[in-house]
């Protein structure tokens, strides 16, 4: 389990890291891999960074039990 709680944090901080990019130069690094946004290799990367997003939302219910 912690093994997939840190690949969620890795995809996820990747994801926002593309994000960041998109918003201060207008450069989507993962639609520019895939050839596009509409490609299949770029959805199933936004696939999975959404999925990361849906599971790290476990994480919230950890960090509160710390306190």
């Amino acid at each position: 389990m912690k093994v997939l709680n840190i690949v969620s944090l890795l995809v996820l901080i990747l994801g926002g890291l593309n994000w960041l990019v998109v918003g201060l130069f207008e450069y989507d690094v993962v639609s520019e891999v895939f050839d596009g946004s509409d490609s299949v290799g770029a959805k199933i990367v936004y696939i999975i960074v959404g999925l990361a997003a849906l599971y790290s939302l476990s994480f919230f219910s950890k960090v509160s039990a710390e306190e």
